[in-house]
């Protein structure tokens, strides 16, 4: 889940009483959202002013709605935590985020069904294509892109998930006038600037066998899909698809202390390549510190270690290393780059392993320029 809170803001809320007709209403649902140490599996509301943060948006300001629940309520049962969550922001950067996302499991995880809609007016700083992009390139570009997806997986065989995903989306650039902008007008790697519309659909398979699906301390989860895509109205000629790998392993190694690997490879299928559709390294997942789309290409690959340490129920901390690169066709070990970082963990739900997390990440200094480096604030783990 990727989606963004503040712990400035719900602390905030225990002395903030505007909303609330009695001060003991307001302590008393503010104890139950972020507080209580409740062992049952009764469902939880959040809803909070929300503050976000990375180095694309700068800082987010909105408010954000979480609804987690079970849809087994048996004490020891083994269905993972379902979930509805809703954002709505604008950033120090102009931008403008919307999204509704649904995460459900039927009793016992016999099927797992997820939904995301989301609309974004997102101007963002072009760099160029590939992995050596100069900071000196830099231009601005609008992007309006709206996404529909549905995903449906069902139990097929211990751990094993098989299903498949339907959706739409559509992107929209404005790239100045004629004069402005010359990079990402020119360069004919580009292709495809002024964006378009598709739909997608194609075969979902998972591995997971992790002891939770928020807090992970031990167990696999290996995820792969292929999305088959095919341009609609304007955008009729263009037909490729997207391959997204995924791979997560956990290790308790004391019982405070985590040690979890993750590992993504993503490639451009098809002679076409939109720019649109292009991978990006860096986000508030992987490669933390790198602004997301200062490089792109059509294939990508990316790890990382993170050791998690949670010192009381309520607190944590987090250190992670990795590397990333992105590639026309193949990669090379000498063009990998770096990452480091740390962080805080707030559990505001504790039996469901529910956080919000700030984190700061570093990557390269490329030649003449500042580290690259970013301050995150999510909702979840990062992986």
């Amino acid at each position: 889940m990727k989606k963004y809170l503040t712990l400035l803001f719900i602390l905030t809320l225990s002395t903030c009483q505007p909303l609330f007709a009695q001060e003991s209403f307001a302590k008393k649902l503010f104890r139950e959202m972020y507080l209580d140490k409740d062992s049952t599996k009764k469902s939880n509301f959040v809803v909070v002013p929300a503050l976000a943060s990375s180095p694309e948006t700068g800082f987010e300001f909105g408010g954000a709605s979480l609804f987690s629940f079970y849809t087994d309520t048996v004490r020891h049962s083994i269905t993972r935590v379902s979930s509805l969550y809703g954002y709505a922001a604008v950033t120090t950067k102009g931008q403008e985020k919307v999204s509704l996302n649904a995460s459900y499991w039927e009793p016992q995880n016999t099927w797992h069904y997820t939904a995301n809609i989301s609309f974004y007016n997102f101007p963002f700083d072009f760099y160029g294509l590939g992995n050596n992009t100069k900071k000196a390139d830099k231009e601005l570009i609008d992007e309006k892109r709206t996404r529909v997806i549905v995903t449906a997986q069902r139990l097929v065989a211990k751990y094993f998930y098989a299903g498949f995903d339907i959706g739409g989306f559509k992107y929209y650039y404005y790239s100045g006038t004629q004069n402005q902008n010359i990079l990402f007008k020119n360069d004919p790697a580009i292709q495809d600037q002024s964006g378009g519309s598709n739909l997608t659909a194609g075969p979902v398979l998972t591995l997971d066998s992790r002891n939770n699906n928020t807090y992970t301390t031990k167990g696999i989860i290996v995820n792969t899909y292929l999305n088959l895509i095919q341009g609609v109205y304007s955008n009729s000629g263009y037909s490729g698809g997207f391959f997204n790998f995924d791979y997560s392993q956990f290790f308790l190694l004391q019982k405070k202390l985590v040690l979890g690997l993750d590992v993504k490879e993503q490639s451009l299928i098809g002679g076409s390549s939109p720019f649109y559709l292009l991978p990006q390294l860096g986000n508030d997942a992987l490669m933390r510190g790198y602004y997301t789309g200062r490089y792109r290409d059509r294939n990508l690959i990316a790890g990382q270690a993170e050791l998690r340490y949670r010192f009381t129920e309520r607190f944590g901390v987090v250190g992670f290393l990795g590397t990333g690169e992105v590639a026309n066709s193949s990669f090379s070990a000498s063009q990998l780059k770096p990452n480091y970082g740390g962080g805080l963990r707030y559990f505001f739900d504790i039996e469901k392993g529910l956080s919000i997390r700030a984190d700061y990440g570093f990557g390269e200094k490329p030649a003449g320029e500042p580290r690259e480096q970013g301050f995150y604030i999510a909702l979840g783990e990062a992986f």
